[in-house]
């Protein structure tokens, strides 16, 4: 008995990681006027970097992937500021989202933290400039970092397991349910 039980949570928990494998790297693909958008699945875990006034830190790092399949160029805008956001029915948990300086290649899918080690960023604004030739693509990290402002705080559900970049017409769009719904960040200028 013992021994079946330790054989179906092993492979339960093998299930559960496989689920965050490069064979499930993308949670969502969309494509508006010849532009494909390609979001990643979360990675991430607790926050290592310095915290002042914070409790409870985690991350999440997310990838983006744009490609550009117009006949013409795109340029490419999308900014973060340094607004918190609240976490509904969470009192005291918070998270910030900004862009992550290191760089992102293809190859770095399977990695902790898609590779992303500088999370220190979240506390100045972030922004990504980009023109895109035809069949080129842009590759980039998105950061959330969640924090409590109470220390008791740590049983609250913080969410925002998925994110995606949506394009409604020139502008984009950040989403992270529960806690983001739509924030402008963006927009792609279309050469003629």
């Amino acid at each position: 008995m013992r021994f079946t039980l330790s054989l179906v949570l092993t492979l339960f928990f093998c299930t559960l990681l496989d689920a965050q494998s490069i064979g499930s790297e993308l949670y969502s693909k969309s494509e508006t006027d010849d532009v494909i958008i390609e979001n990643g699945y979360n990675r991430g875990g607790p926050y290592t970097g310095p915290v002042k006034t914070h409790f409870n830190v985690s991350n999440l790092v997310y990838y983006t992937r744009i490609i550009n399949k117009k006949e013409s160029p795109i340029e490419l805008s999308i900014n973060f500021t340094t607004d918190s956001f609240a976490i509904p029915n969470s009192p005291d948990t918070f998270v910030k989202i900004f862009l992550a300086s290191d760089s992102m290649t293809l190859d770095k899918r399977h990695l902790f933290n898609y590779g992303v080690r500088d999370l220190e960023s979240f506390d100045q604004p972030t922004e990504l400039k980009r023109k895109l030739y035809t069949n080129q693509d842009c590759l980039f990290n998105v950061v959330a970092i969640f924090y409590q402002t109470k220390e008791s705080a740590w049983s609250q559900e913080r969410g925002g397991n998925r994110s995606e970049f949506a394009l409604k017409g020139k502008d984009i769009y950040f989403n992270m349910p529960p806690q983001i719904d739509s924030l402008l960040v963006g927009h792609i200028v279309f050469d003629k």
